[in-house]
């Protein structure tokens, strides 16, 4: 097995804490949110004072009452906080994607709560929204609107659904925005299988939302008039490509006149031996580099994919490899990939057409589990670097440049 140093580089550790599995890590000022994978505990979200990178401290824990839920997704904009109630994942796991939603499903608990999180001691429950179906996946949020993938009655698989929350008490439904063949309620058809085609989420730039649409591929919508979404552009590279498109964001400032854009694609299964040897010589989950200059012509530019040999456990079963998420804002060229066994992956795309990697971290894999499952990360104002593990673990990072 390598050694540390090969594991690093143009990166160190400045604190570790052995939290259950993240799904989601949002950090804003001083404080980290933690949205938690399905476990024993009901446990949901933690907030941490990360005011001292080198010292984190656990403020508080919120769990959930709610049976056959998990809520890994947490999102804040002031004092408020949002998270997703979303049901667990039945025996089939992912591959009841390729089933249609039953109406007649018993579930009902599928939703999102505000919490009012001016003491962050002691956060206090607002209100629990019922969406439909399963349930909130990840969304995005500011102090007036919440942007949520949710599945709704009437739909085929997640859709954008638009709350004004300024009254966080009753959130109320503003727009809904959906890809053609969702709306079977309203006589579309999908050409797709089940739910393979939904919304992932959308983040807001500007008057923008900026869409993973899984195996739907990326969209851009216009939301100028909040109240009538527009789709202004869309691509779809699946096939022939095989992992589904997770996040969609634009690059802040044009590079070369051109208006740049990324998008990262989700390592979609955890693997079993049996399964890694099928699928050899398959294409990874990658990121992807767009010109997006003309939203009805958007072009790739570039992928960029991590060797497996730049992992000791790429290959460790069961668990994944790819890609799967990056920060959901930028600040320059730089892009924070989380990759699962791969770890924290720094890519640079000044050059569109030539993604370079300019820092990595493999973090070791958590006790009792055969690879590290780095899942989710966010950078802070000052450049400081939070890493959550699927399974165990939480570290704060900082990148030398």
């Amino acid at each position: 097995m390598p050694g540390r140093n090969s594991l690093a580089s143009n990166v160190r550790r400045l604190a570790r804490l052995e939290l259950p599995g993240a799904g989601q890590v949002t950090v804003e000022g001083k404080y980290a949110y933690v949205g938690h994978i399905t476990n024993k505990e009901g446990l949901g979200t933690s907030i941490l004072d990360v005011s001292d990178p080198r010292k984190p401290r656990l403020l508080s824990q919120i769990f959930l009452q709610e049976k056959d839920s998990h809520s890994h997704k947490a999102r804040v904009a002031g004092e408020l906080l949002i998270v997703n109630v979303e049901q667990n994942q039945g025996k089939l796991g992912r591959k009841a994607e390729n089933l249609a939603a039953s109406e007649k499903d018993s579930y009902g608990e599928g939703g999102f709560k505000i919490y009012d999180i001016s003491n962050r001691d002691k956060p206090k429950l607002i209100t629990y929204h019922r969406t439909f179906g399963r349930g909130v996946h990840r969304f995005d949020m500011d102090e007036r609107y919440a942007y949520l993938s949710t599945e709704m009655e009437g739909y085929v698989g997640n859709i954008l659904v638009i709350y004004d929350i300024r009254n966080p008490a009753k959130p109320e439904e503003v727009s809904r925005w959906s890809m053609p063949g969702q709306h079977v309620a309203a006589g579309e058809k999908p050409t797709w299988q089940g739910r393979r085609n939904r919304l992932h989420h959308a983040l807001r730039f500007g008057d923008e939302l900026w869409a993973g649409c899984w195996h739907g591929g990326i969209a851009v919508i216009d939301i100028a008039d909040i109240r009538k979404p527009r789709t202004l552009g869309s691509y779809n590279y699946h096939p022939p490509f095989p992992e589904p498109s997770h996040t969609f964001m634009p690059v802040p400032e044009r590079i070369g006149g051109r208006r740049i854009a990324v998008a990262i694609d989700e390592e979609d299964h955890a693997h079993s031996a049996d399964e890694m040897e099928r699928r050899r010589g398959r294409p990874h989950g990658c990121l992807w580099v767009f010109d997006v200059s003309d939203f009805k012509k958007i072009t790739p530019l570039s992928i960029f994919e991590v060797s497996e040999l730049d992992s000791p456990w790429s290959r460790a079963a069961p668990g994944r490899f790819g890609a799967h998420q990056f920060q959901e804002h930028m600040d320059g060229t730089l892009v924070y990939c989380a990759w699962f066994a791969g770890g924290l992956r720094i890519v640079d795309v000044a050059d569109p057409s030539a993604p370079q990697e300019v820092g990595c971290f493999i973090p070791e894999p958590a006790a009792g589990k055969p690879a590290p499952q780095s899942n989710d990360v966010d950078v802070d104002r000052n450049g400081l670097i939070y890493l959550g593990d699927r399974y165990t673990g939480f570290d704060i990072l900082e990148f030398q440049r």
